[in-house]
């Protein structure tokens, strides 16, 4: 089969198509004929090797270990491995992985895949996992009629949460470039605040829960956002190569104890039941409440020129690859 190999850390020219051996189903797994994937900073930081201090754990410090990136998977079940009762070939799935859905097929343990949302697309569905993932677990607590800021609403993760915290009953309002304001308004913000233009830790209104996308305000600066028993969700933060955005997440968590307010980590990777996450959104996605908003669709042939596209900031919502 085809797969887009990592060989060694770099750009997205050091990724090669090339003939690799299609996977065979162990006991438990499910072998996926992958139909759509799509980009994430968590794919490109790995190809990258960046931030460097990553190295040090299971990337590998000088080359990668997981040479098959891709983390977004909607396909089509091929064949089951032994054990598996849950789907058949046929079934349309979706899920996340830690890598390999770059490539014509993928084995995935039974329980990391949950069924596509019926009124998806795979293209919409791939669009889904990593970011309404993550932006799901950050809201988690979020209840009817609290207030949530998103910061940086128009990428992947933002888009989400936006539509998320609405679903939930919460007032949603937002903080993005001018030209996207009307986007989020679309997607339930009530508010939008040009990061241009303002600084909107200073605009007078208090939240229960801030998401951190963007990282474009240390958390001292935040903390005027929050009521009392606010929380300060960290979800990324400004790219660099040594230790950012990791440093801006981890200090914040360190500074945390020290500002009064609780502040917790979102990561998606970490989500210990991703099936039931991926099977709870899909009840969001299939209600109407969710809808994936894809800025650009690329073929499978062009997915070096897709994550470069990505890597470079300005995509609104998710950039999708299909076959």
């Amino acid at each position: 089969m085809k797969a887009l190999v990592l060989h060694a850390y770099g750009p997205p020219e050091h990724l090669s198509f090339e003939d690799v051996a299609e996977p065979v189903p162990a006991a438990g797994e499910v072998l996926v004929r992958v139909l759509a994937t799509s980009v994430n900073p968590y794919d490109w930081h790995y190809m990258r090797g960046e931030p460097r201090i990553a190295r040090l754990m299971p990337g590998g410090p000088r080359r990668p270990r997981a040479v098959i990136l891709g983390c977004d998977l909607a396909g089509r079940v091929e064949a089951v491995g032994e054990g598996v009762t849950a789907f058949r070939p046929g079934d349309d799935v979706y899920a996340l992985l830690p890598h390999g859905a770059y490539a014509e097929y993928v084995t995935v343990p039974e329980d990391l895949l949950a069924p596509k949302p019926a009124n998806l697309s795979h293209a919409q569905a791939a669009a889904m996992p990593m970011a309404a993932v993550t932006a799901l677990v950050a809201l988690s607590g979020v209840e009817r009629g609290h207030r949530v800021l998103v910061n940086g609403a128009s990428g992947g993760v933002g888009t989400f949460a936006v539509q998320l915290a609405k679903a939930l009953g919460a007032r949603v309002d937002a903080v993005c470039n001018a030209a996207n304001a009307d986007l989020a308004r679309s997607l339930g913000a009530t508010e939008v605040t040009d990061y241009r233009e303002d600084d909107f830790t200073r605009g007078g209104r208090t939240y229960d829960v801030l998401l951190d996308i963007a990282g474009s305000r240390s958390l001292p600066a935040c903390r005027r956002l929050l009521t009392r028993t606010g929380r300060f969700v960290a979800v990324g933060g400004p790219a660099g190569r040594w230790v950012q955005p990791a440093g801006h997440v981890f200090g914040a968590l360190a500074a945390g104890p020290f500002t009064g307010r609780k502040v917790v980590l979102a990561d998606a990777v970490a989500c210990r039941d991703k099936k039931a996450v991926l099977s709870r959104l899909a009840g969001y996605a299939e209600s109407g409440a969710l809808t994936p908003v894809i800025d650009r669709s690329y073929p499978f042939g062009d997915l070096r020129e897709a994550i470069a596209y990505q890597e470079a900031g300005h995509a609104k919502g998710k950039v999708v690859i299909t076959r």
